[in-house]
């Protein structure tokens, strides 16, 4: 194959079927998460040397590390088919109960965004998880009466972005609980590397490098950059491989710096700094001066700016660091001189050390 043909358009229907192949089909093929994986694998060879359905699986994490991915995985580990619902979705008893009464045996449910279902729902959920059945009410008033549905085993998978939002009795239902940390700079050049081979774009190593380092630990964010890259090539590029020279000029073009900061992070940072002095700064605040509401600062830009070290939490509320201040090229006072916060994966928090 040519040089030209590699970094030809994609007709649409292409364009489908290649993004679609991006999405891997075992845990051997899945990057990153090794221990994930290695509990996962054991998981659900044990329920299969058993013949027993798989436990419940919760899988918790931010957005883009691959949890609907791992929830086909192990569809197809297990040879089982796969119904795909939402959290927000799943309002009342009976929406839940519509689900379960069509289940079919071994099959696997999966919830995705499963903290953001209803209370009603989730009570539903206690009984088919731990028992196989739900109580179908008849009737209202003191006339209604309640009728047991058995159900066919299933394994349900649930993806949620807050873990702490589950009530305890639906978190404890789950017997496999994996918590998927942001991926290394490697994990994700070894992620935009097998993209780029399913898609057929040859790219030089310090290209996908360059990739990997702006890809915010996420290899949804990886895979989204190598597309606008390709993109760039095809338009701008000599037509062989992508170099370094074009990933920088189409990621600037798009807007993500060198650390993978895009439009809204550094809006966020520059109007902690300019506005409001570094902070404190609660999020309701924080999230009005750019224009945004919480749950999109809180989920999707304040997770990578924890870890990055650019975004600290205090009682007081958010504070941008020394290191925030010189990134969008500005002297830190002598107050944030002093802080210096350290990431605790555990929680996500920030604990603040202000010196001696």
């Amino acid at each position: 194959m040519s040089d030209d043909q590699i970094l030809s358009p994609h007709s649409d229907g292409e364009e489908v079927s290649a993004e679609g192949a991006l999405r891997p089909r075992t845990l051997s093929e899945f990057v990153g998460q090794q221990r994930i994986k290695d509990q996962l694998g054991l998981v659900l060879s044990a329920s299969k040397k058993r013949g027993h359905v798989a436990d419940h699986i919760l899988l918790a994490g931010p957005p883009g590390l691959g949890k609907t991915t791992l929830a086909h995985i192990v569809a197809e580990e297990i040879g089982a088919g796969i119904r795909l619902t939402s959290g927000p979705t799943l309002q009342r008893a009976g929406d839940v109960a519509a689900i379960l009464s069509s289940i079919a045996e071994g099959e696997i449910l999966f919830i995705d965004e499963i903290h953001r279902m209803s209370r009603p729902a989730e009570e539903m959920l206690y009984l088919a998880m731990e028992d196989f059945r739900v109580d179908i009410i008849v009737g209202k008033g003191p006339g209604a009466t309640s009728i047991p549905l058995e159900l066919p085993r299933f394994t349900l998978i649930g993806a949620t972005t807050r873990a702490g939002l589950l009530p305890s009795p639906l978190r404890d239902r789950f017997g496999f609980t994996a918590q998927l940390d942001f991926y290394e700079s490697a994990e994700l050049q070894e992620v935009v590397a097998r993209s780029a081979e399913l898609l057929q774009i040859r790219i030089d190593t310090s290209a996908l490098g360059e990739i990997a380092t702006r890809s915010r630990g996420t290899p949804r964010i990886a895979n989204r950059l190598l597309r606008r890259v390709r993109d760039y090539g095809e338009v701008h590029g000599s037509g062989r491989s992508l170099t370094e020279r074009e990933v920088h000029a189409a990621l600037e073009l798009y807007e993500v710096d060198q650390l993978g900061l895009d439009r809204l992070d550094r809006a966020l940072l520059l109007a902690l700094i300019d506005r409001f002095g570094g902070g404190p700064v609660g999020l309701s605040t924080m999230a009005m001066a750019v224009g945004e509401e919480n749950e999109t600062i809180e989920s999707i830009c304040e997770p990578f700016l924890l870890r990055a070290g650019l975004l600290a939490r205090t009682p007081r509320g958010r504070m941008a660091t020394p290191a925030a201040w010189l990134h969008v090229g500005r002297t830190p006072p002598a107050s944030a001189a002093a802080l210096a916060p350290t990431f605790m994966p555990e929680t996500g928090e920030q604990i603040l050390n202000f010196g001696d």
